[in-house]
């Protein structure tokens, strides 16, 4: 394990056992294994060690093409996926459009606080106005119940079939840079064009998530597929790692959204 470790951080080592361990389930059973709902960076994880590995394979799936979280179907050779076999359901929250206003934060807060954990719903999705979000099935009937307010407004959830699909807003930008390193408030600087010192006051005040998670460390060094969320500027993704200048700095591909 030692080996695998050294490629990867060392708070992803329990994340990398517990991925073995499915990879293990899988070979001995030889039946397919479901995830919960993943983000960017713990699907790289997976991609990774499943390549290793001949007789197992894996897909994602997170109900639409660009879907950030998805769920892992780790499978055995005869074994054919179907969209089904990723047990997830879309629901649409009716609420009054005219007299209020829904944020991705609320609804996250408001599913999170009905005592369901992050990785059982997947993107929460808005056109502007209307939102969606994905979840597992076997959760659908006890949040459909469970969830009647968002904040101070009335809500009713009602399931969708996937052919109701909203067109979400949010579009990534592919952008090519060239960074000194591949710490936060480097990255940061670099696309949103601020001072580092800037960058750095903003993960110091709690202003960045990475992985959805709030992150206070600028030095730390991003991996592929890592999602920063700068609050008041937008998102960043770190899609590859390309290489070397001449110059000693990273060739990198990044997906942006400005806000």
């Amino acid at each position: 394990m030692e080996q695998v470790y050294q490629h990867f951080r060392k708070e992803e080592q329990p994340f990398i056992d517990l991925v073995e361990s499915w990879l293990i389930q899988v070979q001995e059973q030889y039946v397919p294994y479901l995830t919960d709902f993943l983000d960017p960076r713990q699907q790289y994880i997976i991609e990774m060690l499943v390549g290793k590995l001949g007789e197992v394979k894996v897909q994602f799936y997170g109900g639409y093409q660009n879907a950030e979280r998805k769920r892992a179907l780790l499978y055995p050779n005869y074994f054919e996926p179907k969209e089904e076999d990723f047990e997830l359901d879309l629901v649409e929250i009716n609420y009054p459009i005219k007299f209020a206003t829904l944020t991705h934060g609320k609804i996250l807060g408001t599913l999170m606080g009905a005592g369901v954990k992050r990785e059982m719903f997947g993107d929460i999705m808005s056109d502007g106005e209307r939102w969606q979000f994905y979840l597992a099935q076997s959760i659908r009937s006890f949040i459909i119940l469970q969830v009647t307010k968002i904040g101070k407004t009335t809500v009713r959830l009602e399931e969708k079939n996937y052919t109701d699909l909203i067109k979400p807003i949010d579009n990534w930008e592919i952008e090519h840079d060239t960074v000194s390193s591949l710490r936060i408030d480097t990255v940061i600087s670099s696309v949103y064009n601020i001072s580092r010192q800037r960058a750095k006051d903003l993960v110091a005040g709690g202003k960045v998530k990475l992985n959805w998670a709030t992150y206070d460390r600028p030095d730390f060094e991003l991996g592929v597929r890592d999602i920063l969320s700068v609050r008041g500027y937008g998102r960043i993704q770190l899609r590859e790692i390309e290489g070397k200048s001449k110059k000693d700095k990273w060739r990198v591909e990044l997906g942006v959204l400005r806000k």
